[in-house]
């Protein structure tokens, strides 16, 4: 992203300590790409991971951002918060990666089923965010295997608006810049994965239906 002038960088810089580490990363400070590597390695890798549903895969392409930031490092220009500027080259990296990857396989290899702790935040979405009431109870583990599923089946620009909200705590505005899109068009993306959301889980909560994993319309 470009600024305005020196006025918005400066702006930036005095409010945001990541964008002054980053500015001295463009002087060559390599302790200063260390720090931001530490601070947002792993949270790049926990969204990353929701989106393509590997860990592995997730770890590189976390590697694939940090290369692009470093590369980058001469021409930045601070025009956002950088966990903003950050997570823009990572939804880029993200969303070319599963294009990618997509056109090499005419299927799409299914979720292994397989879950994790990194995994289980999403079981709080499900009920925090979509305000569903389970009819039945159920472990953990498991009710982190549905909503990896349920969340699959959102449209991929659904789940990335949806991922920055729940993990990023980013804000309509911060999202829209990251995704380049309105504020109006963020809050849109975000109420309809809601209900998609809803709508998935229902029938696993209500009779054990399990989501079919299709990509739901973001239309």
């Amino acid at each position: 992203m470009s600024t305005n002038g020196n006025g918005s960088a400066n702006s930036y810089a005095a409010v945001d300590p990541d964008v002054r580490l980053m500015l001295e990363v463009r002087e060559d400070n390599a302790a200063a790409f260390e720090q931001l590597v530490v601070r947002y390695q792993d949270r790049l890798i926990n969204v990353l991971e929701h989106l393509v549903h590997s860990r592995e895969w997730a770890e590189d392409l976390t590697q694939e951002v940090f290369l692009r930031v470093f590369r980058a490092r001469k021409t930045y220009e601070p025009g956002a918060k950088f966990s903003t500027w950050l997570f823009t080259i990572a939804n880029n990296v993200a969303s070319n990666s599963v294009r990618n990857r997509s056109r090499r396989k005419e299927v799409a290899v299914s979720s292994t089923g397989s879950s994790d702790s990194s995994a289980l935040p999403l079981s709080e979405l499900a009920i925090a965010k979509s305000a569903l009431m389970p009819a039945r109870r159920l472990d953990k583990l498991e009710m982190a295997e549905v909503v990896s599923m349920a969340m699959e089946s959102l449209g991929e620009r659904q789940r990335m608006a949806l991922l920055l909200c729940k993990f990023e705590n980013m804000s309509y505005q911060d999202i829209a810049d990251t995704m380049d899109l309105s504020v109006k068009a963020v809050k849109s993306l975000l109420s309809r994965a809601r209900v998609n959301l809803k709508t998935i889980l229902e029938p696993y909560m209500d009779a054990g239906v399990r989501p079919s994993g299709s990509g739901a319309d973001e239309e």
